[in-house]
C-alpha cells in the first residue's frame, strides 16, 4: 500500500471536531501518507476548509481530494493549508477550474478511459499553454458528464465492459445503468477518443 485514501464518515453526521480528531487519529495511527476525501454530495457532512487547513498540519496528512464544489472553500484550503499541502480535484469536470486556483491535478474517474488525454490537460496547463488545456478540456467535457450520470463507479464499470475490458458488474446495492442511461454513455463514447489499448 502506498497511502491511505480516507473519505469523510457518513451517516453520523459528526461535527467538525468529530472530523479533525477522526483523521487525526487514522494518520498518528500509520506511517502511510493520508489524503483525505471531501464529498459531500455523497456522505451528508462538508469537511470545511478550516478543519482541513487545521488537519494539513499533520506530517502524514499529505492533501485533500476535494469534491465539494464549493470554489470559495476550495481556494481558502489552496491559499491558507500548510507548505506543501496538496488539492486534487474530486471531480473530473471541475479539474481545469481548480487548477486555476492553483489545486495541484486529480484523482479521476475518466482516467480509466482517457487518461492519457487528462494528462496532456495537466501538463499544458502547467507549462502555460491554457488554451490548448481547455482545448482538451471542452473535448472531454461528453465523457465527464456521461461519467458521473448516475453514482460511480456504475457508468465507468458500464464502459470499460462496452469498450472490451471485463471489469465485471457493480457490487449491490449498486447495478448497470439503466437502458437510458447506458445509451447516453454509449453516445459518450463513441463520441471520444478512448486512451486504453482495446484489442
Amino acid at each position: 500500500m502506498d497511502a491511505c485514501l480516507l473519505v469523510v464518515p457518513y451517516y453520523n453526521k459528526p461535527s467538525q471536531e468529530g472530523l479533525y480528531k477522526h483523521f487525526k487519529t487514522i494518520a498518528e495511527s500509520t506511517s502511510l501518507p493520508c489524503i483525505i476525501y471531501n464529498i459531500p454530495i455523497r456522505t451528508i457532512t462538508n469537511l470545511t476548509a478550516d478543519t482541513t487547513i487545521k488537519l494539513s498540519k499533520i506530517p502524514n496528512i499529505i492533501g485533500i481530494k476535494e469534491a465539494s464544489g464549493n470554489m470559495e472553500q476550495i481556494t481558502k484550503i489552496i491559499n491558507e493549508a500548510k507548505e506543501g499541502f496538496l488539492v486534487w480535484s474530486g471531480d473530473d469536470s471541475a479539474t481545469l477550474p481548480m487548477m486555476a486556483l492553483g489545486a495541484y491535478g486529480v484523482i479521476s474517474v475518466t482516467s480509466h478511459l482517457a487518461g492519457k488525454q487528462i494528462n496532456e490537460m495537466i501538463y499544458s496547463f502547467v507549462k502555460g499553454d491554457t488554451r490548448k488545456a481547455t482545448q482538451i478540456h471542452a473535448q472531454l467535457l461528453p465523457l465527464f458528464t456521461a461519467l458521473f450520470l448516475v453514482s460511480n463507479p456504475q457508468p465507468v464499470k458500464y464502459a470499460l465492459n462496452k469498450i472490451g475490458f471485463n471489469v465485471g458488474k457493480p457490487r449491490l446495492p449498486l447495478v448497470e445503468p439503466d437502458a437510458k442511461t447506458a445509451a447516453l454513455i454509449d453516445d459518450a463514447l463513441k463520441k471520444s477518443k478512448i486512451d486504453l489499448p482495446v484489442e
